[in-house]
């Protein structure tokens, strides 16, 4: 299925994270200053599916845009960003002419917009013959491609033996087996990756293999769910290499690349990185939604996280890091190790002891081989806290309503 285009026109400063934020969801994203370039646009793409219009501080060329969409035959779609008090004035002017346009207030999160836009696309392939709004598989419409947009969690700490791999393999395992959700599990450490290992998977094709095949016979590199090999528990296991000496195909480039593309069709990317700040590693940490922090109650465990909240602050990407407590249960308060660090506790995971070494042997994890221990409660806890928080019952109604092409606007 061809990209579906959106078409925005916002101000200066909402432009550029908007833009990103809908090409990385895998959106054909264009920018239009003027009716002039809408119109130039409508003519040499007429398969735009929706338009984002700024319905605030610029009303009357929104309006320009407005009446471009919905010209000589056309019923595109508009989303107009709008301030409470401008939801009033906006109404009067648009509400009855279209059932399929709606109202965004801000302030917003690009995230937050991301996900209108696609409830919009969705109901635009939906028909009512009476038993309620169906999707129509004559438009092509795959339904999960649109519901569905991994969140990318990155597991990393610059000091080793904190508990990486083990927080990566039993979240990934709880997310999938326990909470019901589709996950990709992605041995991003170069040098001494055992993700495959320790989940009994053997003769594992690596990225570095495949992709050194595609570059040699001139073909496009394949993405991460087509190389995944899967554990019986459900997981899609990937593994960049398993040898630190022939890396060079992996650029950061590629792998940040790959990494926005497999956010299709799975609910949680989960990644174990190698301890440093490589150029690869800081392309994952842009490209993640949340890095989780193991941190051991030790003084050289704490120092690391010390350092990565430095670090983190440099790069931009410090409001996603969250510090996951490992053996927990040593006798150090919590509150102490926030304090030292700089990050708040997200989760805390008791000591598992000789339950991983077991689990392990089995080619499984704790979450699958104990369910009833209490160190698999506290990775279920995780799970739960990196889950989309689920609207309350009085806003299922509201939400429905609107998805199905209801008249009244959306006031978020």
């Amino acid at each position: 299925m061809s990209r579906q285009t959106v078409v925005i026109a916002l101000p200066v400063a909402e432009l550029g994270p908007v833009e990103r934020e809908l090409a990385e969801a895998g959106y054909d994203t264009v920018t239009v200053a003027s009716a002039e370039e809408l119109a130039t646009v409508l003519e040499s793409r007429r398969e735009v599916s929706v338009a984002v219009l700024d319905g605030e501080t610029d009303f009357d060329r929104s309006l320009e845009f407005y009446s471009l969409l919905h010209d000589e035959g056309r019923d595109i779609p508009a989303l107009m960003v709008v301030s409470p008090r401008a939801l009033e004035r906006l109404t009067a002017h648009v509400m009855s002419t279209s059932l399929n346009d709606e109202y965004f207030a801000r302030p917003y999160s690009t995230d937050a917009l991301r996900w209108r836009i696609e409830a919009m696309l969705i109901r635009s392939q939906t028909v009512d013959q009476g038993g309620g709004a169906v999707i129509e598989s004559d438009h092509g419409l795959d339904s999960h491609v649109w519901t569905k947009r991994a969140t990318v969690i990155a597991v990393f700490n610059p000091k080793g033996g904190v508990g990486k791999t083990t927080v990566s393999l039993n979240l990934a395992a709880a997310l999938q087996v326990h909470r019901n959700q589709r996950v990709l599990l992605l041995d991003a450490d170069t040098v001494t990756g055992h993700v495959a290992t320790s989940l009994g998977l053997e003769q594992v094709r690596t990225v570095v293999d495949a992709w050194t095949e595609d570059l040699e016979e001139g073909l496009d590199l394949r993405p991460f769910a087509q190389l995944a090999t899967q554990h019986s528990n459900g997981l899609d296991v990937v593994t960049l290499t398993s040898t630190p000496l022939d890396t060079e195909i992996l650029t950061p480039a590629r792998v940040g690349d790959a990494l926005s593309h497999c956010r299709r069709g799975y609910d949680f990317v989960v990644i174990d990185m190698h301890p440093s700040y490589s150029e690869l590693n800081q392309e994952i940490f842009e490209r993640a939604d949340r890095i989780l922090v193991p941190i051991t109650p030790d003084v050289p465990a704490l120092r690391a996280g010390v350092q990565l909240a430095n670090v983190a602050d440099r790069l931009g990407v410090r409001t996603k890091l969250a510090m996951v407590v490992n053996r927990s249960n040593s006798g150090v308060a919590v509150a102490d190790m926030e304090r030292t660090v700089g990050m708040s506790a997200l989760a805390l995971i008791r000591s598992g002891g000789l339950l991983f070494v077991r689990a392990a042997n089995e080619g499984r994890t704790v979450v699958e081989q104990f369910p009833k221990e209490r160190v698999t409660e506290d990775f279920d806890t995780l799970a739960d806290r990196l889950l989309p928080a689920r609207p309350a019952a009085a806003e299922v109604k509201p939400a429905l309503r609107s998805l199905f092409g209801r008249k009244e606007p959306v006031r978020v």
